[in-house]
């Protein structure tokens, strides 16, 4: 931590730390972060940076550049909350009811502002793109911030999270896929309602839904290789009106997480047989609707080298973590991947008494002292993969 320390200074921590808890107190849901772009722009004109505003509605692009003609590295912080209520005791918690940084956002903004601090005082030898972009949880707003510009004249980019899991001070990094696809799909069965007394009058929307919720277990337990990490869940039910009543409706919302492609198809088709199979049995309409989610974060070879490179160099070998197999979580930086190649790491951040609460909890919350390294690291990435870029 002494280099990290001497890279981001107490002065410049604080500076760090007051971004993060300014936008923590003041949380804003997918494309309505207003406020926190008007901070970031904020924090970019007083350190000189030009930028632009109002990319995919509240993104902000800020662009560090020294060398028209060299390598241009981008780093990508998002800004969106998530419709929660805080419970925490924090004395900059969200003034904002209803709406709470409960997975790091804040966190990473702040990450990103340090380091276009740092790169602004030892400007690198080529051009830095500092990406604040809103709506990642489950909106999308990479792709419309591709879409307008943001990754234009970027040669690689960089991204990262905040990581409960592992220590301040640690960095996880995993070459290749790293995370996973995050279909969604919707199932709506209509049967006939009737009395509860009378079911052989009726067809049990119920009864069908339960049937789906058990059964669609069967399809990743039981059809699909156990090699290729997958989950299918339901998280949402919805039927019935009254005790003494069939219900005529259900719906059924869930999720399936695969890494594999071919494994992603084939428990999608599987869903939809199933759906049929028990139409035909129980005589009743099931209709499923697929909702496609983020593709996986897939870490390019040589980006990943690189970040492995500066946090074994920053951080020590031991502090470097190679992350042994990919989550099943969701990430839209993702989108950025499939145009140019980049990594996308995980900052160590845990906080003492916080060690069973987890990511979208009203109770997250992380160690500051992650700002600082995550802030260190990212300068240094940058200015690495700089000089890597023009050697190559």
């Amino acid at each position: 931590m002494n280099k990290v320390k001497k890279i981001v200074n107490d002065e410049l921590f604080e500076w760090i730390r007051g971004i993060r808890r300014t936008i923590h107190q003041w949380p804003e849901p997918a494309f309505k972060e207003e406020k926190t772009a008007g901070l970031i722009s904020k924090a970019l004109n007083k350190l000189g940076i030009k930028h632009q505003t109002g990319i995919a509605q509240t993104g902000v692009v800020g662009r560090l550049i020294t060398d028209k003609d060299a390598p241009t590295v981008a780093l990508r912080a998002d800004m969106d909350a998530l419709f929660l209520t805080e419970d925490t005791d924090l004395p900059f918690a969200s003034q904002n009811t209803g709406i709470m940084h409960a997975c790091g956002h804040d966190g990473h903004v702040a990450i990103v502002l340090g380091a276009a601090a740092i790169l602004r005082d030892n400007p690198p030898e080529g051009n830095v793109v500092f990406i604040f972009q809103p709506a990642e949880e489950g909106e999308g707003g990479a792709k419309p911030m591709i879409e307008q510009g943001a990754l234009d004249g970027v040669d690689i980019i960089f991204g990262g999270h905040i990581e409960r899991h592992y220590q301040v001070g640690e960095i996880g990094i995993k070459t290749g896929i790293h995370t996973s696809h995050t279909d969604a799909f919707e199932i709506r069965v209509t049967g006939k309602g009737g009395h509860a007394a009378r079911p052989h009058l009726a067809i049990d929307a119920v009864f069908i839904a339960s049937q789906l919720v058990v059964n669609l277990q069967t399809i990743v337990s039981r059809q699909v290789d156990p090699v290729h990490p997958s989950v299918l869940t339901i998280g949402y039910i919805k039927a019935g009106t009254v005790y003494n009543a069939i219900a005529e409706k259900a719906v059924l919302k869930g999720t399936i997480r695969t890494t594999d492609e071919s494994v992603r198809a084939q428990i999608i088709e599987k869903v939809r047989k199933m759906a049929s199979s028990l139409s035909i049995l129980y005589d009743a309409e099931i209709k499923v609707i697929s909702r496609p989610g983020y593709p996986p974060i897939i870490n390019e070879e040589r980006a990943t080298k690189f970040a492995v490179q500066v946090a074994e160099k920053l951080l020590g070998r031991e502090k470097t973590i190679a992350i042994p197999y990919p989550s099943l979580g969701g990430e839209d930086f993702s989108y950025y991947l499939q145009q140019i190649p980049g990594c996308f790491v995980r900052f160590g951040a845990a906080k003492e008494g916080h060690e069973t609460v987890s990511s979208h909890s009203p109770k997250f919350d992380f160690d500051e002292e992650a700002l600082r390294v995550g802030a260190a690291y990212m300068s240094e990435l940058a200015g690495y993969t700089i000089k890597k870029l023009r050697r190559s």
